[in-house]
């Protein structure tokens, strides 16, 4: 937009006329009691989903982002509404979503006076996102929206806050020059890397892992780091927020690393010479579990610096992990295949093997589970799995019988969206919905536990006609799974301490356009789900819920002796 001398009736409609040129398409939220903000949008045409609870707001617009690699919008009230948003708000920052916050504020002359909802808010999130900033003044809004997308962006990309007074808001905005934009992208080639420590330690070894995190988002669409991973004969792995990145088909693909990795898998990372950390963190999920991690080199790459641990040995390399990994491939093809193969060929050969022991484990479980009562979860995947059409997406809790979705080869193939390590209640039920509204010709699956859903449900069920599409697959066992398992463990009174009530479903959603479910029956559970998602190819929301056994529990977190045996 270069348009000169524009004049606005009052800061909404300027900030959304910004949010329009920069490709911004949908708004998630609960506006406070001004709707003005409602008014500038449908002059836009743009879409506001309403919330009910603005931490699911927040959840919608982080799974907006990481979806679609593009800014979500989060509209929010103030004082309490903000306070009620940290929450998500953490999450999008851990999550590295690019999601911009606006929120209403006390006004500006009446500061410090105690009004209505006074709080000084950007105080309070300031540690949950990239940039917070109250705007002080009308002149001030154009360039502050400007720079809030720009910080959004980034890189890294992560949450913004804007704060619009009351004041500010209802002023007329004037714009005297030409409209700021966005900053212009550079777009490098893959070019020589500097020798170094990192493409020595890249170059020598011969039993190496690639761990995928989820940094590398919208960085892999054309696959340069499964090319890399073949050119180099290691084992792919991701991180749980890593999922998504890659092709979880790939034949060098082992699953989810750490806490969640199979048993044949934990046994390649003891036995591998180096591990080459791509964009992720490593958090203690992804290097934790019934393994300990490896005493080798580890090569870091990520473009934020917070990200970089200096609880590993190993070079640590700040940038881009796209370049790098598209520099290291270069220098390995300059350097020739002879001789690297072939040291890698027992690598390769050990990969194979690791990757057929995890399927025929599967294979036990599932045969194993069709002999046991009820449904099993195992039976419950493979079922979702050969029901799924492409493109589809699944959608991620991170609850102790959900985890089952994280446990390689159960799920296999398609997108997936998963909370970070902060792992809030909640958050896959409702990011389902902006998953949906960003990929609205997905097949989108929310695999979440029973207490996620009543955390969303009211925004499930208020937002079923604007986002419909959406399978949620509810696992039942009247609680909260992960603190059962360790009251258990610690021999606590399960009368006194009581956290779940197994087998016992959340209360029906009714709506005509909710098709809703119980199962039980396992001859009937293929034919259910596909019945559930013909109802979502027609735009309608379908809820299973499966009651669910205590002891039906993902072997790799059995294995780790985190949860009783």
């Amino acid at each position: 937009m270069t348009q000169v001398g524009k004049r606005y009736a009052d800061a909404w409609s300027a900030i959304v006329d910004l949010l329009v040129a920069n490709k911004v398409d949908t708004c998630f939220g609960l506006p406070g009691d001004d709707l003005e903000l409602l008014r500038a949008l449908d002059a836009a045409g743009l879409d506001l989903v309403p919330c009910r609870d603005q931490r699911n707001a927040m959840y919608m617009a982080t799974g907006y982002a990481l979806q679609s690699g593009r800014p979500a919008v989060c509209a929010l009230g103030k004082g309490p509404a903000v306070t009620h948003a940290a929450t998500g708000l953490l999450e999008a920052r851990e999550s590295g979503a690019p999601v911009l916050v606006l929120a209403a504020g006390a006004p500006e002359r009446r500061r410090g006076s105690g009004g209505f909802q006074e709080l000084d808010q950007v105080a309070a999130v300031t540690p949950l996102v990239r940039w917070a900033h109250r705007v002080g003044h009308p002149d001030r809004v154009v360039p502050a929206t400007v720079t809030a997308l720009t910080r959004a962006v980034g890189p890294p990309p992560g949450p913004v806050y804007l704060e619009v007074p009351d004041d500010v808001r209802t002023s007329e905005i004037r714009v005297t020059g030409p409209q700021p934009t966005l900053p212009e992208p550079l777009t490098f080639e893959a070019g020589p890397v500097t020798p170094g420590p990192a493409l020595a330690a890249v170059r020598a070894s011969r039993r190496p892992v690639v761990l995928v995190g989820g940094g590398m988002r919208h960085r892999n669409d054309d696959g340069v780091v499964e090319r890399f991973t073949e050119r180099l004969g290691a084992a792919l792995f991701t991180t749980a927020s890593g999922r998504g990145a890659v092709d979880e088909r790939h034949p060098l693909f082992c699953g989810v690393a750490g806490l969640y990795a199979a048993a044949p898998a934990r046994e390649l990372w003891s036995s591998c010479d180096l591990v080459i950390s791509l964009a992720g963190r490593l958090e203690e999920t992804a290097v934790e579990g019934g393994t300990p991690w490896p005493p080798v080199a580890v090569v870091q790459v990520n473009i934020d610096p917070g990200g970089l641990s200096a609880e590993f040995p190993g070079p640590r390399v700040l940038g881009d992990a796209r370049h790098a990994v598209l520099g290291w491939s270069r220098a390995l093809d300059e350097d020739g295949k002879a001789g690297h193969a072939e040291a890698t060929g027992v690598w390769a050969d050990e990969i194979a093997a690791a990757r057929k022991a995890m399927s025929l484990d599967a294979e036990a479980e599932l045969a194993r589970a069709a002999t046991l009562p009820g449904i099993r979860i195992a039976e419950l995947l493979a079922a979702l799995d050969a029901t799924s059409a492409e493109p589809r997406v699944l959608v991620q809790e991170n609850g102790l019988q959900d985890m089952w979705s994280y446990c390689f080869p159960f799920h296999v193939g398609g997108g997936s969206v998963v909370p970070s390590e902060q792992t809030p209640l909640g958050f896959g039920a409702a990011a389902a919905i902006g998953v949906k509204r960003a990929a609205p010709d997905h097949e989108v699956t929310a695999f979440i536990g029973d207490g996620a859903f009543l955390a969303a449900r009211a925004d499930i069920a208020v937002t079923a006609p604007a986002h419909g599409g959406v399978l949620y697959m509810v696992l039942c066992n009247g609680g909260y799974g992960w603190l059962d398992a360790q009251r258990a463990r610690l021999g606590l009174d399960a009368e006194r301490h009581s956290f779940t009530r197994p087998g016992a479903p959340p209360p029906a959603v009714d709506a005509p356009d909710i098709h809703h479910r119980v199962l039980r029956d396992k001859a009937a559970l293929t034919e259910e789900i596909r019945a559930a998602r013909r109802f979502c190819a027609q735009g309608g929301t379908a809820v299973l819920m499966v009651p669910v056994a205590p002891d039906d529990i993902p072997p790799p977190l059995r294995d780790a002796e985190v949860v009783p045996q």
